[in-house]
Parts: structure tokens; sequence; C-alpha cells
């Protein structure tokens, strides 16, 4: 398999290494930003302006939602903590999205407080906000549609109809009713049904399946939706032999699709928006760990000193994530299982891969962690999380987010003698 590019030398990686340890997480400003740029680009038709909220899940670091931020996005949230976050940056009122998922009544308050757009995921939810608010719910509110049959799903987030997110079709048309009736004056439409998806025309069958639905909505209660989030899941070439998703056709096929479906039914001007995470910063991070042990048994070993709790995708999911040695790149190539010092044998970033063939203490850079890779970070075994690094090009680099210690690991327990 075809090799893929570092935008660092190994130079410089040694030099943060000898600065902070390995392993870290390492995020390339420049190319999330050009990237965000180009989305933007892709949606420049849109009435209103095109609006993406950045999925805050796939990297809660406030260092890149400012960044972000001064790129014209705002944040998708579904906790607390994230609203927070969002808040710490300047994000508020309907720069954030608050998608609610089995939500308890504090968090919809926040929200509320915050002036997000709440985003309901089923018809009991509104009577659960409308108490949780007082007796009064916001005069802006969206609907996660949930398809079911109509559409299909994919590896990562599943069937819809076996999914536990979102309105019925019926219920979608009926929840507005509700809204409308109980005063509600503002209305926005939502559906997130794939995630990790590569196929353009995916995005463009899922934007006409909400502009037919805002027309239904339209004709069967009145309520003209005025935002609809076509929702996040584009995908990232993982690997070396995919290509990213053409945003520019996507871009230009959901203008044909809008032109064809609200103009004729009088709903236009209508904002679109969008949630992507993944595509914006997935592909410009970098898991930079070391080479600790190489085992030669049944099968030949790689044992590096980060573990699934710096990156769980490949062991979560079977998630492919390329490899590089960039002190070995050029020369021979050994195939290897990679592996982390969990005490779990899925612990595993890569199985019967070929690699370039790394020496006992070699970096080893694993790609495209830029999202879901940190955040899905946990302790079990007792690991600490990694710090996290922000590089700005040559030498130039922030530390963002410094790596954990047993005093932090050991800070919520109270028992005499414990220290770090």
């Amino acid at each position: 398999m075809s090799a893929k590019a570092l935008p660092f030398t190994l130079g410089q990686l040694e030099t943060i290494a000898a600065q902070v340890g390995t392993p870290f997480h390492l995020y390339d400003e420049a190319a999330m930003r050009a990237n965000a740029r180009a989305f933007y680009a892709a949606f420049s038709w849109v009435p209103g302006g095109f609006k993406n909220f950045f999925a805050v899940k796939a990297l809660p670091n406030p260092h890149i939602l400012a960044a972000l931020k001064q790129e014209g996005f705002g944040g998708d949230c579904s906790s607390l903590a994230e609203l927070k976050l969002c808040e710490a940056v300047g994000l508020r009122g309907t720069d954030i999205v608050f998608t609610s998922n089995d939500t308890p009544a504090d968090e919809y308050r926040e929200a509320a407080r915050l002036g997000a757009l709440i985003n309901l995921d089923d018809i009991s939810h509104i009577p659960f906000l409308e108490q949780a608010l007082g007796g009064k719910l916001p005069e802006f509110l969206c609907f996660r549609y949930n398809p079911g049959p109509l559409k299909a799903g994919n590896a990562i987030i599943g069937k819809p109809e076996e999914a536990k997110y979102g309105f019925t079709r019926e219920q979608i048309v009926e929840g507005y009713r509700i809204l409308r009736d109980k005063g509600v004056k503002r209305f926005a439409l939502h559906t997130m049904v794939a995630s990790n998806e590569l196929n353009p025309d995916y995005f463009v069958e899922t934007a006409q399946m909400l502009f037919d639905l805002s027309v239904e909505v339209h004709q069967k209660v009145g309520v003209r939706i005025e935002l609809l989030n076509l929702g996040g899941g584009i995908g990232i070439p993982y690997r070396p032999t995919q290509e990213p998703v053409d945003l520019a056709r996507v871009g230009r096929d959901i203008k044909a699709a809008y032109e064809r479906t609200l103009v004729p039914a009088g709903l236009a001007p209508m904002r679109i928006t969008m949630e992507c995470g993944r595509m914006i910063t997935g592909p410009y991070g970098y898991l930079v760990s070391r080479v600790l042990h190489k085992k030669a048994t049944y099968k030949n070993y790689v044992g590096l000193d980060s573990c699934m709790a710096n990156l769980m995708r490949p062991a979560l999911y079977g998630s492919y994530h390329h490899i590089t040695v960039p002190a070995r790149e050029g020369g021979p190539r050994k195939v290897y299982d990679v592996t982390g010092s969990l005490c779990e044998n899925n612990d595993k970033f890569a199985v019967d891969r070929e690699i370039a063939d790394p020496a006992i203490g070699d970096l080893l850079v694993i790609h495209d962690t830029g999202a879901h890779g940190h955040a899905m970070g946990f302790n079990y075994n007792g690991k600490l999380r990694s710090a996290e690094i922000l590089w700005q090009g040559g030498t130039q680099y922030r530390l963002i987010r410094r790596a954990e210690t047993l005093a932090d690991h050991f800070a919520t327990l109270d028992f005499p003698g414990l220290k770090a």
C-alpha cells in the first residue's frame, strides 16, 4: 500500500518529543484552517451564509475550537462540558446547536441560558424540556429526524431503524404541530444517519430527503422550516488508496436540489448548515509514539509506548489508521501487529500490517487521529492520557493540553497514603 506524506520532518518530531515526551497527539493548525475555508467555499451559495457547527466531541480542545471560531464555525454539543467549552471560546446563542440524547434537565437549562438552538431527539422530550425550563419553551427549536428504513446507514452508525436517535416521519409532523400550538415561532430540522461516509451522493440524497420533508411539514402543519441541519458524517480517506469527498461537487448538487425543491414550494430562502467534525480536523492529527519492544513468537510484534487508551478506534471498530516510521521509510518493510501495553489482547493499532521495519527507540506516527482520537481516551489499567500539541509549522508549536499525571488520576480518590 502506498505511503501517506507527513507535513513535518523527523527532526521536528524529535524536537517536540524531547520537550513533552511520548506519546502525544500533534495537530496541524494551518491545514485545519485551510480545510475549513475549502468547506465554506463549497457552500458559499447558501442564502444567509453557510455555517458548520463543529462536532465538539471529535476534538474537544478549546484551542482548536477557538481557531475554528475564527474561521466562522459554531459548535455542535451534546453535553454540559461541551457547552462550557463553547462558552469559553466565545460561542453563544445560535452559534451553538445542542442535540439532545437522553438529556438531563440541568443540561437543557444550560443550553437555554446560552441561547443555543436546542435539537430535540424525541416527541416525549417536548414536555420534558418545557418542564425543565419552567413551563415555557424557547421560541426557536429543532427536531432530529430518523428516516428509518427510508435511508440506509453505514457500518459505524448502523441502520437508522435500529438507532436510538430521532423522530419518525409521523412524529415529526405531529411534533411541529405541538410546537406551533404552544407558541413556538421559529423551526429547524436536522438529521444524522451516517458516519465517515465517502460517497458524495449520500449527502445529496440526505439533503433532498430533508427538503422534501420540509415541504411536507409546511403543507400539513403550516410551519415554515427556516434552518436545515444536514448533519455531519462526511468521511476522510484513512487509507492511502481512498479519495476525499469532493466538497465542491456536493455543494453544487445540493444547490441544484435546493432550487429544484424549495424554490418552487415557496420555502426559499432557507439556511443550510452542517455539523461536521471528523472531516475538518481528522486528517490533520497524528499520534506520535515510540517503539519500546519488538517481539517474535507465533507472529511479529512492534510494541509502542501508546495504547488504545490514546486511540481506541482500531480496537473499537476495527478501523484502519495508516502508520509511518519516519526514520525507516524507503527501507526494508516487514509485516507486524502493532500493539500497545494494555492488558487486553485487542490493544492493537494494526494487525498483519506491512510497515517500514522500525528499530527499538524509533518514533512511529499513526495518521488521521485528529478526530475521535484523544477525545475517546480513557484510563483503564491506570493509563494516563497524553499531551496534545498544536503545530504551527517548522519548529513552532504550542502545548494545548499537558499529559496527565498520576496526581490527576488519583485526584478524585480519598484514601490515606495514596500519592502520585
